[in-house]
């Protein structure tokens, strides 16, 4: 059993095959189109995302003062590297995904023109509020990070302006997920 569960992408293959069963057992009651495979993807790639900015912002940003300065390594140099790769790839994937679930439900220009009324506006206030976050997570975080870290070559004043710049934008991401899920739960649109 360690054996299994210490392999990620086992895990994650078992946990495809799985679901992928589950489809093929529920076919009748749950067709499958690209609308409900989007829906899937939507939501992992969500939970991974918003997930990873919650852990940023909860657990590893206000904790590393109390981390000795000796262990600090293995968060700059390991641990966060892998979580902006995760964070920022998920990012992308959540808004394709979404962006993909408005298209074959029809409404996608609707919603981001606020033209449908109703449910419609709701989630395009969702959607306008995720690909804010998401241009804050490549656009602003990600490069600040890639200095903060020292994954690019970045003088002393650079690095100390862009700590608050990428602080910043992860705050203001924490804020709009709040009322982002909101809208993206209450649209309930088809």
């Amino acid at each position: 059993m360690a054996k299994l569960f210490g392999n990620l992408n086992l895990v994650m293959l078992i946990g495809l095959v799985v679901a992928i069963a589950l489809m093929a057992c529920f076919m009748g009651s749950a067709p499958i189109s690209v609308n409900t495979v989007a829906r899937w993807l939507h939501l992992f790639f969500g939970v991974l995302w918003i997930g990873l900015l919650y852990y940023f912002n909860f657990v590893q940003v206000p904790n590393m003062g109390k981390i000795a300065d000796e262990h600090k390594p293995a968060i700059t140099g390991t641990i966060a590297p892998a979580a902006l790769y995760y964070f920022r790839w998920a990012a992308a994937f959540t808004v394709l995904t979404g962006l993909i679930i408005a298209w074959t439900g029809g409404y996608l220009v609707d919603a981001l023109t606020f033209k449908g009324g109703g449910n419609f506006n709701l989630i395009g206030a969702g959607m306008w509020m995720a690909l804010l976050m998401a241009f804050n997570v490549w656009f602003i975080i990600w490069p600040a990070q890639q200095k903060i870290l020292g994954l690019v070559d970045a003088s002393a004043e650079e690095k100390a302006a862009a700590g608050p710049r990428a602080l910043i934008a992860s705050r203001l991401n924490t804020l709009l997920s709040i009322p982002m899920m909101w809208a993206m739960v209450s649209a309930n649109l088809g």
